[in-house]
């Protein structure tokens, strides 16, 4: 099983995504566990509950102190193995190959990075990995560490009803999935392409292997740098 431990100041941020779809019905499966604990249950400042103060040196904002990260890490850790990430602007660019690869991790403790960031004390000597989804600010580590678990979770073998569910998505193969279709075959006279309709798997297939080409060239074609196939 897969054990996941996030580290947040807003805990109740979870609470929808983690009971709904896939994710709840993969803990159902006992094929992942995941854990939400509050940052300010960490901190010595047992009256206020501060977890974050003004940086050295000047600047605005606040960042979050070593203390809290320190501690919460090594009683959530105990003695198990497990490997620390921190969600921020700055970290390693995510990706469904990054994901597949964490998959292999028994236990991911999730730290959602807030305010103006971390003390760099913790990112040295705490963190394994610095993780970013995406070229932009958001105004907490809370949604990329969703993103993180939802991408990580779908990936754990018998987490998804059927593997074939997996082989023919986006960045399988760096393409991007192309069209789907379902019923009706005609709706309001548009009409779903012959070459569905035809019962014939292997022109099918390949249909849908040109389909995918022809997006992936369009939309992102970065992707396809990657193969050599432009």
């Amino acid at each position: 099983m897969l054990r996941f431990d996030i580290i947040t100041i807003f805990p109740d941020m979870f609470k929808p995504m983690v009971n709904e779809s896939i994710l709840k019905r993969a803990q159902e499966k006992k094929k992942v566990a995941i854990y939400v604990h509050d940052l300010r249950d960490y901190t010595d400042d047992k009256k206020h509950r501060k977890v974050d103060d003004r940086p050295f040196g000047g600047g605005p904002g606040m960042v979050l102190m070593p203390q809290p990260l320190f501690d919460a890490v090594k009683a959530i850790k105990g003695r198990r193995r497990a490997k620390v990430i921190y969600t921020s602007p700055s970290g390693k660019p995510f990706s469904q190959f990054h994901a597949k690869h964490l998959t292999a991790a028994k236990n991911l403790i999730i730290i959602c990075g807030h305010y103006e960031g971390i003390d760099e004390r913790v990112r040295r000597h705490l963190v394994d990995e610095e993780i970013s989804i995406g070229d932009y600010v958001l105004s907490g580590g809370e949604i990329p560490a969703m993103v993180i678990i939802d991408t990580i979770t779908r990936l754990v073998p018998g987490v998804l009803g059927k593997k074939e569910s997996l082989v023919r998505e986006s960045f399988e193969n760096n393409l991007l999935e192309g069209p789907q279709y379902t019923r009706p075959a005609n709706f309001r006279g548009k009409k779903v392409p012959d070459v569905l309709l035809s019962g014939n798997h292997k022109t099918i297939a390949t249909w849908h292997n040109l389909q995918a080409l022809a997006k992936t060239r369009e939309v992102r074609p970065d992707l396809l740098l990657k193969k050599g196939r432009m």
